[in-house]
């Protein structure tokens, strides 16, 4: 399948509005934080975090803005793991605005860290099991209204 594998929905709050009139663009950033911390959540990454003292941390993050978003209004990111390394893993988001149209497309780089000896781990098998699971879904952005 080449769907995605999870889906958020959000309202647009007020207080992301910038002086144009429009989403102001770090609010996009932190619509993919969000994403990416459910997507994390439901691979178990970050429960492990707190006892493992082990996890991602994010070493990278890209946007690329295709149409401004506005207020009020409901956006929609779509993401998935798109590619598994020895240590790493990206993570891909698309987001959408209420009338089914791209507004930007993300990507998320992701280091596997172990945070007591403050180096890369090699990621396991059971969590690229984990990973793999999110790297497609049957979650297909609707066509644009």
């Amino acid at each position: 399948m080449n769907g995605y594998a999870h889906k958020l929905e959000r309202r647009i709050d007020w207080f992301e509005v910038d002086f144009r009139g429009h989403v102001n663009n770090v609010s996009f950033i932190y619509y993919v934080q969000e994403a990416r911390v459910e997507l994390l959540h439901i691979i178990g990454l970050m429960q492990s975090q707190a006892k493992e003292k082990e996890g991602p941390v994010l070493a990278s993050i890209t946007c690329q803005y295709y149409r401004p978003l506005f207020y009020p209004g409901k956006i929609h990111v779509y993401s998935k793991v798109s590619e598994i390394k020895n240590t790493s893993f990206v993570i891909k988001h698309a987001i959408y605005n209420n009338r089914n149209q791209m507004a930007a497309e993300a990507q998320d780089i992701l280091v596997y860290y172990d945070f007591v000896k403050e180096t890369k781990l090699t990621i396991a098998d059971e969590l690229r099991k984990g990973l793999e699971k999110m790297s497609s879904g049957n979650i297909v952005p609707p066509e644009p209204l």
